[in-house]
Formats: C-alpha cells, sequence, structure tokens
C-alpha cells in the first residue's frame, strides 16, 4: 500500500527532524489503497540502539483526505528513527460490512462466520490476560440459538473492541524507509536569556568590570527568571585601528573597544581580557552562575582583530588584497576597520581543528551553549562539521545561530546544527506580520529551526521601541515570552532605554558595545523606573506552563481591531491564551472572537480564565470584550480554567 509524502522531513530525509525530550508533536503521512476495504497506519519509533518502541496508531485527519496523523512525544536524548506503518485492516472491514448486510439479512451466516473466523486470528496476537474475552465474542458470533443482531452485538461490545483496537489484526504491513530524528535536551527548546556586558558592572570608583563584579548581577537576573545568562566576546581587544565611542574612528588611551575586535599580544579567542580578570575567575563566575539555576552562553565570534596572533601565525586564514594588506570586514554601509574575517578556501581543515579547540577549552570551564555572530558570512559546511563533531560526544552541547539574513541560509544552518536561531522578530511589529511569520515558525519549519525572540540587541534599538517608549517595551516582552518557548533581552531593557545614535538608525546612543555603560540598578527600582517586575511575572508562568515551553500548537483568533492581536497555546490539559494591544500610544477595545475547539472547548461553552498577569478571573465564552491601556493594562496573559478545576478562584492549575 502506498505511504506517502512522511513529515516531518529535512532535507529529503538527508537531515533528522528534531526534538527536544518530552516534546510532543505531530508526524503524518498519505496512506490509501485499492478498492473498499479499510486501511490504518501506525507511527513506529526506534531508540538510538535501533529498539522498536510501541506502535501509536494514526487517525485520519480530515474524512476523505487520506491523510493520516499521530502525535508522539520524544524520549531520551540521541538519534532515533521514526517509521509510518500502513495496513489494511480486515477487522474494520468485516464490521463496516456486517453493520450493512446483517440488518438486511443477507448472508447472514456466512458474515457472521466470516467474523468468527477473523476474531479467532485476532485472539492468537492479543495476550492471555484479554484472550478469553475475544474467543467469548467467537462462541457468540457461531451462537446458532441466538438472534443474528445480538450474536453481532456481542463480538461488537466495547470491551471487545477495546482490545482489537489494542492488538489489531494486521494484513499486508507495508512501513515508508526510516526518517532521522534527533533528539536533544529541554534547552535547545525552552530557556530565558538575559545577554550583558560583565565589563560594564563595574563602578564609580573603578569603572570596567570584572568577574568578581558582574557575578553581583548574577541573583537579580535568577530573581528574574531568567535561565541564561549570555556573554559577549570576553577576549582580549586589539588596538590597531580600535573604535572610539559610537562607532567613532579614533579611539582615546582609555577606549575600551569592541569586545568583537578579538586578540592581541594577551591572547586570542581562548584568552581572557586581564582587566576581567582570570581564567579562575571565570570559573568563579560560571560556579556562582551555576548555583543559581543559570547557564552561561559564551559569543563566538570568528573573526580577529589585526593584533590577532593568527594573524602573523596563520596567514593562510584572511583575504589579502592587491596591495597586500588583509581586508578588514564591510557591512555596507558599516565598515569594521578593526576587524578581520575569515578566509576558508586555503585551510578549512586547520579552521575547523582550531575552532573545536577552541569550543572545547571553553566547554572544559563549563560553557555548553555558544550564541555564535553572524554564522552566515562562513560556509555552511564549515559549521556542519564543526556541530557535528562537538555534538558527537558532546550533545548537550547547543549553538545559536545569530543569522539576520535571508531565509534559505538561516533554514539552512538550522538544518545543519544549529540548535536555536535569531529571527526576523526584532521587526514584525503588525498585527499581520506577526501572525504570517510565528504562523511560518511554529508550522513546518519547527521539525528543524527553533527560534529565539529578542525584542532588541546591542545592534538594534528598533523604531518601534524607540517611539513607543515604555510601553511598547512591555508589550514586545509580552509577546516574545508567549510566542516561543524561547526569547531574550539585552540588559538596559528593563529600564526601557530606548535613545538612538540618530534619527532613523537602529544603533543605541553610547552604544555599550564601544564604551562602559554603568546602570543604577537600584535607583531605578526604587523609582519605579524598570519594568523587571513584569519580566518576572512573565518568566515564573513559563515555568509553570507547559503550553509556553512548547513551540508547534500556537493558534490565531480573531479580534476586530488591527491593533489587537490574540493566540493560544495548549499542552494536555494546559491552554494559554494572550491578547495584547500593539498600539503603545492608545488604548485599545475590541470584541475576541475565539475558535473555541482550538482551546480544547464546546462552541458554546463558558469558563473561567485567570490574568496571569493579574491575578484577576473573568468567564469567557466565544465572544469576549477586552479593552486594554497602554502602560496600565498592556495584555491579558490567561490561563483557562477547566470547570471540574477545584482551584478555580485560587491557583490555576497549569
Amino acid at each position: 500500500m502506498p505511504v506517502l509524502d512522511v513529515r516531518p522531513v529535512v532535507q529529503h530525509g538527508r537531515r533528522p527532524a528534531k526534538a527536544v525530550t518530552g516534546e510532543s508533536f505531530e508526524i503524518s503521512a498519505t496512506v490509501f489503497r485499492e478498492g473498499h476495504d479499510a486501511v490504518a497506519a501506525d507511527v513506529v519509533l526506534r531508540d538510538p540502539r535501533g529498539r522498536r518502541g510501541p506502535r501509536t496508531p494514526m487517525r485520519e485527519l480530515a474524512p476523505g483526505t487520506d491523510r493520516w496523523g499521530a502525535t508522539v512525544t520524544a524520549g531520551s536524548p540521541g538519534r532515533w528513527t521514526y517509521t509510518v506503518e500502513a495496513w489494511s485492516d480486515p477487522l474494520t472491514t468485516w464490521r463496516q460490512y456486517a453493520g450493512i448486510k446483517i440488518p438486511a439479512g443477507l448472508d447472514t451466516e456466512l458474515v457472521l462466520e466470516e467474523g468468527a473466523r477473523l476474531y479467532e486470528r485476532a485472539a492468537a496476537g492479543v495476550p492471555k490476560t484479554h484472550r478469553r474475552t475475544v474467543l467469548d465474542a467467537v462462541a457468540a458470533l457461531r451462537d446458532e440459538d441466538r438472534p443474528a443482531a445480538w450474536r453481532l452485538a456481542e463480538a461488537l461490545r466495547p470491551p471487545v473492541r477495546e482490545i482489537l483496537d489494542r492488538y489489531p489484526l494486521r494484513e499486508l504491513v507495508t512501513a515508508s524507509d526510516p526518517l532521522p530524528l534527533l533528539v536533544e535536551r529541554e534547552r535547545a527548546l525552552y530557556g530565558s536569556w538575559y545577554e550583558f556586558f560583565p565589563r560594564s558592572e563595574g563602578t564609580p570608583e573603578r569603572p570596567h568590570g570584572t568577574f568578581r563584579t558582574a557575578a553581583r548581577r548574577l541573583k537579580p537576573i535568577a530573581e528574574m527568571g531568567f535561565d541564561v545568562v549570555y556573554l559577549p566576546p570576553i577576549h582580549p581587544i586589539g588596538s590597531t585601528f580600535r573604535k572610539g565611542p559610537n562607532n567613532s574612528l579614533t579611539a582615546g588611551p582609555e577606549d575600551v573597544g569592541v569586545p568583537w575586535a578579538i586578540g592581541s599580544h594577551e591572547g586570542g579567542h581562548d584568552a581572557i581580557h586581564p582587566d576581567l580578570g582570570t581564567i579562575e575567575d571565570f570559573d568563579h563566575f560560571v560556579a556562582e552562575a551555576r548555583e543559581l539555576g543559570l547557564e552561561i552562553a559564551l559569543d563566538f565570534a570568528l573573526q580577529c582583530s589585526p593584533d590577532h596572533p593568527w594573524v602573523q601565525k596563520h596567514p593562510e586564514w584572511f583575504h589579502h588584497r592587491p596591495d597586500g594588506t588583509i581586508a578588514y570586514a564591510e557591512n555596507p554601509p558599516k565598515k569594521y576597520q578593526d576587524i578581520y574575517p575569515i578566509a576558508f578556501d586555503a585551510d578549512m581543515d586547520g579552521l575547523i581543528a582550531e575552532t573545536v579547540r577552541v569550543l572545547r577549552h571553553w566547554m572544559d570551564h563549563g560553557v555548553r551553549i555558544f550564541r555564535v555572530d553572524n554564522p552566515h558570512t562562513k560556509p555552511v559546511v564549515f559549521w556542519e562539521r564543526v556541530i557535528a563533531e562537538i555534538n558527537q560526544k558532546d550533545p548537550d552541547v547547543i549553538f545559536l545561530a545569530e543569522a539576520f539574513t535571508r531565509p534559505a541560509m538561516m533554514r539552512t544552518l538550522a538544518q545543519i546544527g544549529f540548535q536555536q536561531s535569531y529571527t526576523y522578530f526584532t521587526w514584525r511589529t503588525t498585527k499581520q506580520e506577526l501572525t504570517d511569520y510565528l504562523t511560518e515558525l511554529s508550522g513546518e519549519t519547527a521539525a528543524y529551526m527553533r527560534p529565539n525572540l529578542f525584542p532588541n540587541t546591542p545592534d538594534i534599538l528598533h523604531a518601534y521601541l524607540q517611539h513607543g517608549g515604555r510601553p511598547a517595551f512591555e508589550v514586545r516582552a509580552v509577546l516574545a515570552a508567549t510566542l516561543s518557548p524561547a526569547w531574550g533581552i539585552y540588559s538596559g531593557y528593563e529600564l526601557c532605554e530606548n535613545t538612538p545614535l540618530r534619527p532613523g538608525g537602529e544603533e543605541y546612543r553610547d552604544s555599550e558595545k564601544y564604551q562602559l555603560r554603568l546602570r543604577d540598578w537600584e535607583s531605578a527600582e526604587r523609582e519605579g523606573r524598570t519594568i523587571a517586575p513584569l519580566l518576572t511575572r512573565l518568566n515564573a508562568v513559563r515555568r509553570r506552563s507547559p503550553a509556553l515551553r512548547q513551540l508547534r500548537d500556537l493558534h490565531f483568533h480573531h479580534a476586530d481591531k488591527d491593533a489587537v492581536i490574540v493566540y493560544s497555546k495548549r499542552a494536555g490539559s494546559n491552554t494559554v491564551l494572550v491578547v495584547a494591544n500593539l498600539d503603545p500610544h492608545h488604548t485599545q477595545e475590541a470584541t475576541v472572537s475565539l475558535d473555541m475547539p482550538q482551546l480544547g472547548l464546546d462552541w458554546h461553552e463558558s469558563v473561567p480564565v485567570r490574568d496571569e498577569l493579574t491575578g484577576e478571573t473573568y468567564h469567557w465564552g466565544r465572544a469576549n470584550y477586552v479593552r486594554l491601556e497602554p502602560g496600565r493594562r498592556p495584555a491579558h496573559v490567561l490561563t483557562v480554567l477547566r470547570p471540574s478545576n477545584p482551584q478555580i478562584g485560587g491557583s490555576p492549575t497549569i
């Protein structure tokens, strides 16, 4: 029997589909056969050792489409495979014919005997503890002292049906080719990231921070509910063509330079900037983070300052212009005179070996997550080989692709090994843009590309944040934290820092990329100039809600105002519904029309919902009025409380 178009499939099966431990996802296929006999299908998973798991029955997704699907749940990390098995279902075929012929008195005894023989065959595959029930049905089918209708009814009793559904009689079993499935740890899909520069965590007396002083920032970050602390490059910074404040071409003797201009006489990618401390200080920082439940993500930028040791030791790793000079990095109109990009043509094997060595150096010091800078400017095959070599021995290591580039490159980087990806979310601000883009990300793309939504980065201060003020920061945090299981912010977001270098640009004024930036966190908290309480609540509800720890089950609902967006996520009994005002300047009133079946509810049902941002409880049905006021109530983040929930009116069951 044909088993066609099995999904998910990545690069025609050459690359694995992805999942994390405990993640549920759908496997589907087109299955049909000749004639009118019934057909059925199952999904079979095989673990990394090749052991066959239990069958998961598939269901026809829509009548008459021949499209079948089943939801499966990923197991322990490793390389799995999945197969769709189609088969002829003679018991269902017989039930259909018997249900027509016996009431009509057509071939009654022949039909009942055919059923008895099928049940006898099926009984051979049923465990002994249940076999008696099936054999009793066989006896009933052959009991000529009873009316035919009674004999058929005995064979169709629920206990008999349930047993035979669990242990079906399968004929003409046809299996698809096995497809690869890579199961990884949960952090590859879910986590809240916080980016900050340790060098800015100094004091007025000693402005340049160290790992010891930066460690004091870890506790407030953990208290806000973040899981991952991401550090920009921590290596020595070159002095040749060093940039000054606001990307000026002339640096003074006290200017600290750009962390991405890596390398000096003090060392390269495996060294620590001496102003930050020693490797022992870094180890202390990592240990302090671990004690607070934080993982450290380290920036890996494969580029060099003109002073990097590689420039003299490996000149073949760089592009040389006709005049003999090395070409610096450019992204017109931007120029990066203090950075040399790497050339991969002359010594790919050498670069791979050195990259793996550097990564393993930091892994030995507790780093298991790397945010890779601009991976799209390096050959895809380079990353494919590097990540494969690292993950073969250390499958828990996670790579995030910082690639704001064309869709084909972003998708390919995800397919060849990157566990997470930056996205266009930063630039998607309207209801239609968000709906279209997140529908794409949570659809078939979710089989291999896991988005990490950052509302801002040190490079990107979007106009929406520049002009929307605090309400814009609040609603973008709500969206990022609830649309994707992975999200993050760059330090200063909680203070709503939004001053651009120049009108129409996306660079921060006095950017931390070029200079130290001391922040008075205590005064901001005391004066109420921080949205940290909102971030804390968002991260808390994410941790409590299985629906917000997955990507694939995202559905958008209707609101009659373009400035109001509505969507839901559902995992098991947990359903979260988000209603957000995208207009940071004006109060919006709207009617929200819910697709009730997507919430697991009947069309005319009314249920209590609890707002996780305020603690208030409402009763919602198919149509609901909302009023969202910027600065006071930017959004509802609602947990649907089932009517049988004993905690209605108190804390919701998540």
